[in-house]
């Protein structure tokens, strides 16, 4: 079963559980999915979809940074549920070590060396790790590798 297929499926049982939070979330990310296949006219895929949640993951501890400093604990208590919700599709992220050993690899086969190079090891990254890591992490791993 493919992971929209899945996400589907659980706004179905969210619908037939009575869960109005949870269904207004799936209903968000599935509104998200499919503004992409119109625009784009294609069918996405698992990786497209990962990526479209890890998207809207991001955007979702953007906004709890923004209403912590406002002090607005209410729609902070909002945005924490929704990305516990948004969470359950990501696959499993890798450890920081993990991470920088595979940065490491990549360094070392594209033979990238100093900070000019850091576009070309992104590039590479993104396509290697999206969905597995926090890009804010990798961005980090590869600045610590080219500095070297």
């Amino acid at each position: 079963m493919s992971l929209k297929d899945q996400i589907t499926e659980d706004m179905k049982t969210a619908m037939r559980a009575k869960e109005a939070d949870r269904l207004l979330t799936i209903r968000m990310l599935l509104a998200a999915i499919k503004q992409r296949e119109v625009d784009e006219r294609i069918t996405l895929d698992d990786a497209a979809v990962v990526g479209i949640v890890d998207k809207l993951v991001k955007q979702r501890k953007d906004s709890i940074a923004a209403f912590e400093a406002g002090g607005r604990a209410d729609l902070v208590a909002k945005e924490t549920a929704e990305l516990a919700v948004l969470q359950a599709y990501l696959p499993a992220r890798l450890s920081a070590d993990e991470v920088s050993a595979t940065i490491g690899a990549l360094v070392s086969e594209l033979g990238a060396a100093g900070p000019g190079d850091m576009g070309k090891v992104m590039a590479a990254a993104k396509a290697r790790l999206a969905g597995k890591a926090d890009m804010g992490q990798v961005s980090a791993a590869v600045k610590a590798a080219l500095s070297k």
